[in-house]
């Protein structure tokens, strides 16, 4: 059998090659001329799996080594009996951490303490839910808005999109991107939306591009209705708005799920799916050797330090989201290569902290955001 995979996935190559013809190529390299004869394609969102794409060949299968799976025509698929899977949950550790840092830099720079204060998030599925959590452990009153969780599930756990609105300091978006129907969510971020918000909230996108409406969102920071932005996902990818990304406190290039972690994740669950469909034999395999950063130990004198000082200092040690920020906006016509050689992120687990001067319930804290801890 024949397997097209991206050469931008990670840790996959040698996986599959003792038992199919494997071929890496570029996301736009692959084309309808090089899947013909393939039997299977792995893929990331930069190639978009639909008729042009597949029609007349001999693929039965897709895993794209992502949570989103819109660059699939599902539909088209179904009717011409392609399978296809998505890497649900594969890097929501990661968007947790990424969202965390933004906090973080967010609160010092605006000399805000987080504990207290409403945070409305908007899509409570594996990132949603993650982020919660650790917005929990900050000591922020979370609201979670998602429909079709709360249609399901009823309503006792959620709170309208009104509710967000009126009383949230700061809003996270990490709903799927839906064109059309009863749960649209293109352009959800609109005028309309902005002119709702009641207390100049903090704005973080770092789910789809389109969730958001560029002119809107520029509307509302020259207008003074948010009192914060920071952009990870954006319209017209990877051509973005310059003029946007000049007057946002942070923006990054669609990286908030990049960790390796998240990466090493996604790239095991699409494996493990092509096996299972095809019967390789390779349905346990995981990815190893995942790189490490230079260091993985933090060592924090908690002495004279406010809990979220701590938690500041452990967490942008970690990962500190104003150098991908720096990074993009001095090279921002350098998009995709940003996201292409992106350096080692890990997530917390990988991290120790040596704690000295610091209150167990701090500590329990530190624990339960995922970091080891030892104490001096």
């Amino acid at each position: 059998m024949k397997i097209i995979i991206d050469d931008k996935i990670p840790y996959i190559k040698g996986a599959l090659e003792p038992v199919a013809e494997v071929v890496y190529l570029p996301g736009d390299k692959t084309t309808a001329k090089v899947v013909k004869h393939a039997d299977a394609i792995i893929t990331r969102t930069r190639t978009l799996c639909n008729k042009k794409l597949l029609a007349g060949s001999s693929v039965r299968f897709i895993a794209t080594a992502t949570i989103g799976f819109d660059h699939i025509d599902t539909e088209y698929c179904e009717k011409v009996g392609i399978v296809w899977t998505n890497a649900p949950g594969c890097n929501s550790k990661s968007v947790e951490q990424y969202v965390a840092s933004a906090l973080m830099v967010m609160a010092l720079k605006k000399g805000i303490t987080l504990a207290g204060k409403t945070i409305g998030i908007v899509g409570v599925g594996n990132v949603g839910s993650k982020v919660a959590r650790i917005c929990e452990i900050f000591g922020l009153r979370v609201l979670l808005n998602d429909p079709p969780r709360a249609r399901e599930e009823g309503k006792a756990a959620f709170v309208d999109l009104d509710e967000i609105l009126e009383e949230a300091d700061i809003i996270t978006m990490h709903v799927p991107l839906n064109m059309y129907g009863f749960d649209k969510t293109y352009h959800l971020a609109d005028e309309t939306f902005f002119a709702r918000a009641k207390k100049k909230p903090i704005f973080i996108n770092s789910c789809r591009g389109e969730v958001a409406d560029n002119a809107a969102l520029k509307n509302a920071i020259s207008s003074n209705k948010v009192s914060g932005v920071i952009i990870d996902c954006w319209e017209n990818e990877p051509v973005i708005d310059t003029e946007l990304l000049e007057i946002i406190d942070l923006g990054t290039p669609h990286i908030a799920g990049y960790s390796k972690d998240g990466k090493a994740n996604g790239t095991s669950m699409s494996v493990q799916e092509v096996s299972r469909f095809f019967g390789l034999g390779l349905d346990n395999w995981v990815c190893e050797h995942v790189e490490l950063p230079a260091s993985t130990l933090i060592e924090i004198d908690g002495q004279d330090k406010t809990e979220q000082q701590i938690f500041s200092e452990a967490i942008l040690a970690t990962y500190d989201i104003r150098n991908d920020d720096q990074s993009l906006r001095t090279t921002v016509r350098s998009f995709e290569k940003l996201r292409g050689d992106y350096p080692v992120r890990r997530e917390f687990p990988v991290f120790e902290i040596k704690a000295s001067n610091m209150a167990p319930a701090t500590i329990e804290k530190l624990l339960a955001i995922g970091f080891k801890v030892c104490v001096d």
